[in-house]
C-alpha cells in the first residue's frame, strides 16, 4: 500500500512537471509561429511595394529601341556632311531624317555621298530625305508616319554634341518621355513694367538670363529630345494661325513647339548639361532685333493658347562622373 501510494504521488508529480513544461513550450511555439507569419507578411508586402514603386523599362518597348534624329538644314552641305558623319556613330541611333525645304531636290551626288557615309559608319542606321515643297520652318516638325521609335532628337546642322552627351539626354528623356529634354535652355518671364491689369506681358531672354537666375522655362529644339506624338500634334492640332505666323515671319517654330509640349504635358522641360560645338558661323539668332521678335512671338502664342503653358524650373541633369563636385 505504501509503495502504491508513493507511485501514485510520483505519477502526479510527473504529470504536473509535464504540464509546467508544456505550457511555456506552447507559448514559445506560438511566438515562433507569430514571428514567422509576420516575417512572411512583411516580405510579401515589401515585394509588392518594390514592384509598384520601381517599374522596370521593358527592353522591347519603343522607348528603349533607340531614337531618330531629325536634322534641319538649308544650303549648308558641308555642315550637313559633318553632322551626319558624327551622329551616325552614336549608339542608340536608328534613323536620320533630313528636313529638306530647298526649291530643288537633293542632288544625286549629295544623296549618294550621304547614304554611303552612313552605311560606312553604321549600316543599321537608315537615312531619309524628308522633301518639302513649301519653304517653311514648320517643316522641321512635320509628322513622320513611319517612325518605329518614340524618341526624336531634333538638331540643327550647325551644332554637334558628343555621342556621350546625346546618350545622357536620351537616358534622361526615357525617365520623362512626355516633356522636352535638351541642351539649350532659355527663359521667359513676366515683365511687370509692361503688364496691364490682369494681362501679363512676357519677355524672352537668352542664355545670360538663365546663367544669372539659375532658372529656365524652355529648351530650344535646335538640340532636344521629344516624343514623336508632338510632331502629329504640331502638324494637325496646333492652331493654324500659329503655323501661318511662323511661315510668314520665319522665326519662333521652336517656341511654338515648347508651348505645345508644355501645354500637353503640364511639365517643365529638362536641361541636360553637355558640350556644344558650333560648326556654323551665322544663323537667325545673330540678326539684329532677335530678342524683340522672340518676345513678340511669346506674347502672340500666349494669346493663341489662351494662357501661358511654360513652366519654370531650375533642375539640370548632369553626368556626375565627369565633374569634381555634384
Amino acid at each position: 500500500m505504501v509503495m502504491r501510494g508513493s507511485l501514485l504521488n510520483n505519477n502526479r508529480r510527473t504529470v504536473q512537471r509535464l504540464r509546467q513544461m508544456i505550457g511555456p513550450l506552447k507559448i514559445k511555439l506560438l511566438l515562433c509561429f507569430c514571428i514567422a507569419f509576420t516575417a512572411i507578411l512583411l516580405l510579401t508586402s515589401a515585394s509588392f511595394f518594390i514592384d509598384d514603386s520601381t517599374p522596370s523599362l521593358d527592353p522591347n518597348s519603343s522607348h528603349s529601341k533607340g531614337y531618330a534624329i531629325l536634322i534641319n538644314t538649308w544650303k549648308r552641305y558641308d555642315l550637313l556632311k559633318q553632322s551626319i558623319s558624327h551622329y551616325a556613330t552614336c549608339p542608340g541611333l536608328r534613323s536620320i531624317h533630313i528636313v529638306w525645304s530647298e526649291p530643288d531636290p537633293p542632288s544625286y551626288s549629295l544623296d549618294k555621298f550621304l547614304h554611303h557615309l552612313v552605311q560606312k559608319k553604321n549600316s543599321r542606321v537608315e537615312l531619309k530625305f524628308d522633301i518639302n515643297h513649301e519653304d517653311s520652318l514648320n517643316n522641321r516638325f512635320k509628322e513622320i508616319k513611319d517612325l518605329d521609335v518614340d524618341a526624336v532628337f531634333s538638331v540643327d546642322d550647325d551644332v554637334i554634341f558628343p555621342c556621350s552627351s546625346v546618350k545622357l539626354a536620351f537616358d534622361v528623356w526615357q525617365s520623362a518621355p512626355q516633356t522636352m529634354v535638351g541642351f539649350v535652355p532659355r527663359k521667359v518671364s513676366v515683365d511687370q513694367s509692361q503688364s496691364q491689369g490682369n494681362k501679363d506681358y512676357y519677355t524672352y531672354s537668352g542664355w545670360w538670363s538663365v546663367w544669372w537666375t539659375g532658372t529656365y522655362s524652355m529648351v530650344l529644339s535646335k538640340a532636344a529630345f521629344f516624343h514623336k506624338k508632338y510632331l502629329h500634334i504640331y502638324t494637325n492640332e496646333m492652331p493654324a494661325s500659329i503655323r501661318q505666323f511662323i511661315t510668314k515671319n520665319r522665326n519662333c517654330e521652336d517656341i511654338a513647339m515648347s508651348f505645345l509640349v508644355a501645354n500637353v504635358s503640364g511639365a517643365p522641360p529638362i536641361w541636360v548639361k553637355g558640350k556644344i560645338y558650333e560648326i556654323g558661323s551665322t544663323g537667325i539668332s545673330s540678326l539684329g532685333g532677335h530678342i524683340e521678335r522672340r518676345t513678340e512671338c511669346v506674347n502672340r502664342f500666349v494669346a493663341e493658347f489662351g494662357r501661358m503653358p511654360l513652366v519654370s524650373t531650375s533642375m539640370k541633369a548632369i553626368d556626375s562622373r565627369g565633374v569634381w563636385f555634384w
